[in-house]
């Protein structure tokens, strides 16, 4: 009774466009890999509906308890994600050049994705406790250090996608919670001159850094495909054919040449985009873009609306994990950002991201269904 009461407060819009982006991309999924396959005899359809079960029932449990009951368990949150993280150390599989993976069975996850729900979890909490200390210099340090061993555990797994979306999280989070602008600012400009002097020194000196060749080439080739277009190039340059030759409404589904005719890289994952834009065109590409704005926009407001810091500084941290995922993944099938392997939320295949993105919105509604104090 008392759930269904709060279920009054919930902005439909939110699980409406989330139902909606879910479904392109099992359509775009089945496109790049069912060959003309019915969609329930291709077996990544098969795992993606998996993961979209396991979701929904954990979306569903999770919102009869309420979100501030996370505070309590922030601590164990944060030591779980670092075990968890040290774990795929020891025991992960490299795929892609990442050691990201554990099998289990016929069962891969990434705990890396699962990491990023982790910190937002107890970066909230702990954010939260300290208020306007924020903005005295020992604080704002010690939360600056806060996030140090996710991110070295993630970066020994050569995952610097993660690792990217980590900060960005960090960085969304600790603005909102009112950290010193003076400090926040400060820091973000001394770390872009480290990683540009770092980058500099070592392709003039030949300073170690802790990347591999592939990741320094990525980081560099998008600025320039043609350099070496067999090689690190070559996605960047098939993945613009084939969004540029999608025109308007695109060459229709199972008809995209580039994805169909095995051009197209990793066209089920990092790639998706480029699936939708060769076969469902400029409209398609539009229609996804528009989705997502909108449920940017409804989780802004969630977040406004939140009664306390903590409930705010969760949404916050789903919106800056899903802003950054959107901006860098289809900024790199259009050639403006860098190739680091982050997948489109809800439309790339993937049981730990899609299982992931939905514990997040889980969050988000968690907190938008209880902005208000019921009245019985």
């Amino acid at each position: 009774m008392r759930l269904k009461k709060l279920l009054q407060n919930l902005d439909y819009w939110i699980p409406i466009l989330v139902i909606i982006l879910v479904g392109i991309g099992l359509v775009v999924i089945n496109s790049a890999t069912g060959a003309n396959s019915s969609i329930i005899q291709n077996r990544f359809i098969i795992k993606q509906l998996i993961a979209i079960i396991l979701g929904i029932l954990l979306l569903i449990i999770s919102l009869f308890f309420d979100y501030r009951a996370l505070r309590n368990y922030s601590n164990i949150i944060y030591i779980f994600t670092l075990l968890l993280l040290f774990l795929v150390l020891v025991l992960g599989t490299r795929i892609s050049g990442s050691k990201s993976w554990i099998k289990l069975g016929a069962v891969s996850i990434q705990p890396a994705e699962l990491a990023k729900l982790g910190l937002i979890i107890s970066l909230a909490d702990f954010l939260a406790a300290r208020g306007e200390k924020l903005k005295e210099l020992k604080h704002f340090l010690f939360s600056c250090l806060y996030i140090c061993p996710i991110l070295i555990l993630t970066l020994a797994q050569n995952d610097l996608g993660t690792v990217l979306v980590l900060v960005a999280i960090f960085a969304g989070m600790f603005f909102t919670a009112g950290a010193n602008l003076k400090y926040y600012f400060g820091i973000i400009g001394l770390g872009s001159l480290l990683i540009g002097g770092s980058l500099i020194a070592h392709f003039c000196f030949g300073l170690p850094i802790p990347l591999k060749k592939y990741q320094l080439m990525r980081l560099i080739i998008f600025w320039n495909p043609d350099l070496d277009p067999l090689g690190y190039g070559y996605n960047i340059i098939q993945s613009k054919i084939a969004i540029g030759s999608g025109g308007l409404l695109g060459k229709g589904l199972f008809a995209g040449t580039q994805t169909q005719l095995g051009f197209l890289p990793e066209k089920h994952t990092d790639f998706i985009f480029s699936v939708l834009g060769e076969e469902l065109g400029f409209i398609g590409g539009i229609v996804v873009l528009v989705c997502f704005l909108l449920l940017l926009w409804r989780s802004i407001k969630v977040a406004f609306e939140a009664k306390d810091n903590f409930g705010q500084l969760l949404v916050v941290g789903v919106i800056s994990m899903f802003l950054f995922h959107i901006f860098e993944n289809i900024g790199m099938t259009i050639g403006i950002m860098p190739i680091t392997g982050l997948p489109l939320p809800f439309i790339s295949y993937g049981g730990s991201s899609l299982l992931t993105n939905i514990l997040a919105v889980a969050l988000i509604i968690n907190v938008n269904i209880r902005r208000k104090k019921l009245i019985f």
